[in-house]
C-alpha cells in the first residue's frame, strides 16, 4: 500500500499572493514545509500539485530545483487536480497537506496515518481537523484512493471540487469519518500562512527554532510561544476563509 502525500500549491492567493515562496533567512516556506515533510517515516511518495496557470511555473521551478515530483492541473477543480496526481503517481492511500503549512510536523503525520491504518477496516477517512484540537497549520487529512475517486466522479458542488475533501467529511451517510485527537486543546493556535500577520509570526517561530542540524516539534512551539505570549496576538485576529 504506497503512501502517497499530495500537496496542493498555487502562487495565487486574494490575501497574500505568492505566500508559499516567501522567503525567511533565504529560504521559501515551501521548502520548509517540504523538508519536514520527507522527515516523515510512513510517508513513500511526495508530489506538489499545482496547476496549469503561468504565475505556477514558479512552483514548477521549484520542485524541479528541490527534487520533488509535481502534477499540474485544475486551478479551481482541486478535487480533480488531487486525483489526477493521485492516478499518475500511484497512490493507494492519500495524505492530504496543504502548502500553507510550513511548521507541519512531521510525527503527527506518521500518527495520522498509523491511526488509518490501524482503523482502515473502520475509516476511510481520517484527520485532526473535524474537532480542531491541533494547531491550524499542522492539518493531516489520510484517506484511500477509492474514497477520494468516489468524491471525484460524485461531487458536483464548487465548494467540493474546490475543497477536495469537503465532500468527504460534508457526507457521514458515505463515508466513515475518524478523527484524532491532541491530548491537549491547542486548537487555538494558529500557525498556518495566508494573511502578512500570520508571515510575521511563522517568520519569528522560525527565525528561533529552525536549524538544519535539528528537527523542531510542535512542543518546542509551544515552549517557544510559553516564553513569548506577545507573539500569539500577532495573528490571533485572524479569521480563516469559510467553504
Amino acid at each position: 500500500m504506497t503512501v502517497l502525500a499530495i500537496i496542493q500549491a498555487r502562487m495565487g492567493s486574494t490575501r497574500l499572493p505568492g505566500k508559499i515562496l516567501k522567503q525567511v533567512n533565504g529560504k521559501a516556506l515551501l521548502a520548509y514545509q517540504l523538508e519536514r515533510v520527507r522527515q516523515s517515516k510512513c510517508i513513500d511518495r511526495i508530489v506538489i500539485a499545482t496547476t496549469i496557470h503561468q504565475q505556477d511555473e514558479q512552483i514548477v521551478k521549484f520542485c524541479e530545483q528541490h527534487g520533488v515530483n509535481y502534477y499540474r492541473g485544475s486551478e479551481n477543480d482541486v478535487l480533480a487536480r488531487y486525483y489526477q496526481a493521485a492516478e499518475q503517481f500511484d497512490g493507494d492511500i492519500i495524505v492530504r497537506l496543504t502548502s500553507d503549512c510550513p511548521i507541519i510536523d512531521p510525527v503527527i503525520i506518521d500518527e495520522t496515518i498509523i491511526y488509518y491504518k490501524e482503523h482502515a477496516s473502520e475509516f476511510d477517512y481520517v484527520s485532526n481537523t473535524i474537532e480542531r484540537t491541533y494547531p491550524r497549520g499542522l492539518d493531516t487529512e489520510v484517506f484511500s484512493k477509492k474514497a477520494l475517486k468516489k468524491s471525484y466522479e460524485k461531487a458536483i458542488l464548487e465548494k467540493d471540487r474546490e475543497h477536495v475533501t469537503a465532500y468527504m467529511y460534508s457526507n457521514p451517510q458515505i463515508f466513515r469519518i475518524g478523527n484524532i485527537s491532541n491530548t491537549q486543546d491547542l486548537g487555538s493556535h494558529r500557525w498556518t500562512v495566508d494573511t502578512m500577520e500570520d508571515f510575521q509570526l511563522l517568520e519569528f517561530i522560525l527565525t528561533n527554532l529552525y536549524s538544519e542540524y535539528q528537527l523542531f516539534y510542535m512542543r518546542d512551539v509551544i515552549e517557544l510561544l510559553e516564553k513569548h505570549p506577545d507573539w500569539v496576538q500577532i495573528n490571533a485576529h485572524v479569521e480563516q476563509k469559510k467553504l
